[in-house]
């Protein structure tokens, strides 16, 4: 009979969280770099090599993957015959190990849980709580299944109740391009089928906790209809061509997962939550022994790969970029960026909303004419780092502030994660703007080209403070020129019909 510690659970929790921050797990790895040598899109294989690079980046430094550090979720399986040696709830444990994980000094990760959701939204600053799911087990083990999700990905899960009959294949190939790029692919999709609404969604979440493995099950075929929906899904969401960061290609997901629960005659409840590119989840085991202990990967398990930017990349001066050459600029064109940008996401954007709509105009130290506004909240840092990991938030969340910015403020453009939506598209085309693309997925790598960062407004606001920037070769991709053209169209449409043309032979 195992007797649980207090500490060692909490420990082995902190442990996990920090491990997981900056290593990627193996196969998660392999099924990328397979990914990277077969796509023929050189947008998206650069797209791939850069989270790949930023990858073994984070691995070797200890420092997050993402700059999004994630909601956490943890799925524990308690034995019946374990006994505890606590005066705090699982629950409460969980919560303490989160605390401990996203305040350690050496690599403290971004708190972004919020408290009352649908009022005042304040930060909790340490990341809790957690979400936490129990279930009592045969046996005399805990066996924790633990995961940080980033925003981007679970703001894109999509939760249907079909009819017995209805296929779930067809409703996944219809859903899943209009979830767009925010999700950060190529990444796994996680399918839960059955049970009631909520169960679905359980499933569904937990299915993603699994090895990627759709390789193995291709070869050996499936066994039953889980693994078959597996492997159709698979085949057809990849002839999407939705691509890595949806700039279009041949790899937009890397493995399916499926769960099931028995359920209603009448129901068929089916949800499908994304893991991103930053697919950040570990097991481990309690027997009474002590802290879990976690395996150091070897670095021989990252590929050698280089970014390729190609021959038409444009290094750009920011401080003393022209109209005329910012309107040069063509979608699909990629960048470096050399200079001056602002920062600025959500909770900025609306506090700027409300200090131009009351004539306030905007605040001390803050000019947006002529300069490029970057989608992001990046980690504190540490040691000597310039700023913690800074890859881009989804711009789509920005969009409903987009054209009074582009109208007022004087802004020449914008930086962020994934697609615009069709009336921002229209506003930057309208007002000669660009919107440029930087992956998601390769936040420590980003904050290697930041030289220089000072807060110039909205210091309250911690993480989502607007920050100045001063960059040097920091990689994007014009995603939307100032004429309306969009990669984010443009680049699926024509990967799809190259796919479909390359099967049909």
């Amino acid at each position: 009979m195992a007797v649980i510690r207090k500490q060692d659970f909490i420990s082995s929790v902190a442990d996990a969280l920090q491990y997981i921050s900056y290593y990627h797990p193996k196969d998660f790895i392999q099924a990328l770099t397979k990914a990277h040598q077969r796509e023929q899109n050189p947008a998206a294989k650069d797209a791939i090599a850069q989270i790949l690079i930023n990858s073994r980046m984070s691995a070797e430094g200890h420092r997050p993957l993402c700059q999004d550090t994630g909601i956490v979720t943890c799925f524990v399986k308690i034995g019946m015959q374990v006994q505890w040696d606590s005066d705090l709830t699982v629950q409460q444990m969980v919560d303490e190990g989160v605390r401990q994980a996203y305040l350690n000094p050496d690599n403290p990760l971004r708190a972004s849980i919020v408290a009352d959701p649908a009022g005042a939204r304040k930060n909790t600053k340490d990341n809790t709580p957690s979400v936490v799911h129990i279930e009592m087990v045969p046996g005399g083990e805990v066996e924790v299944m633990l995961a940080a999700k980033g925003g981007g990905s679970e703001n894109k899960s999509k939760m249907v109740m079909l009819n017995p009959s209805d296929s779930i294949s067809d409703w996944v190939i219809k859903t899943l391009p209009t979830m767009g790029a925010g999700w950060c692919p190529p990444g796994m999709l996680g399918i839960g089928v059955g049970g009631t609404a909520e169960k679905a969604a359980v499933l569904a979440k937990e299915s993603l906790m699994g090895h990627v493995d759709i390789h193995e099950l291709q070869q050996r075929g499936p066994q039953n209809a889980e693994e078959e929906l597996r492997l159709e899904i698979f085949e057809r969401a990849n002839e999407l061509g939705i691509g890595a960061q949806g700039l279009g290609g041949v790899t937009t997901v890397l493995d399916v997962k499926v769960n099931s629960a028995p359920t209603h005659a009448a129901s068929k409840p089916v949800v499908m939550i994304p893991n991103c590119a930053a697919t950040r989840h570990v097991h481990f085991h309690l027997d009474g022994s002590g802290v879990a202990e976690l395996p150091v990967p070897d670095l021989n398990d990252w590929p050698e790969v280089t970014q390729e930017v190609g021959d038409k990349v444009k290094r750009v001066d920011l401080n003393n970029l022209s109209d005329a050459e910012q309107q040069s600029w063509q979608a699909g064109d990629v960048l470096l960026l050399n200079g001056k940008i602002l920062t600025g996401r959500d909770a900025a954007h609306k506090r700027l909303k409300e200090m131009l709509d009351s004539g306030q105009g905007l605040p001390e130290g803050v000019d947006f004419k002529g300069k490029f506004i970057y989608y992001v909240g990046p980690v504190d840092a540490v040691g000597d780092e310039v700023v913690g990991p800074a890859g881009p938030t989804t711009a789509t969340r920005m969009d409903k502030f987009t054209e009074q910015m582009l109208a007022e403020t004087g802004l020449m453009g914008m930086i962020g994660k994934a697609e615009r939506g069709p009336a921002t598209v229209d506003s930057i085309a309208k007002h000669k703007s660009a919107y440029l693309m930087a992956v998601g997925g390769a936040a420590y790598l980003v904050a290697k080209a930041i030289k220089g960062a000072r807060v110039v407004a909205f210091a309250d606001l911690g993480m989502e403070a607007i920050y100045e920037f001063d960059v040097k070769d920091m990689p994007v991709t014009v995603a939307v020129d100032s004429n309306g053209n969009n990669v984010h169209e443009s680049g699926p449409a024509f990967w799809r019909g190259e796919i479909a043309k390359q099967k049909n032979g």
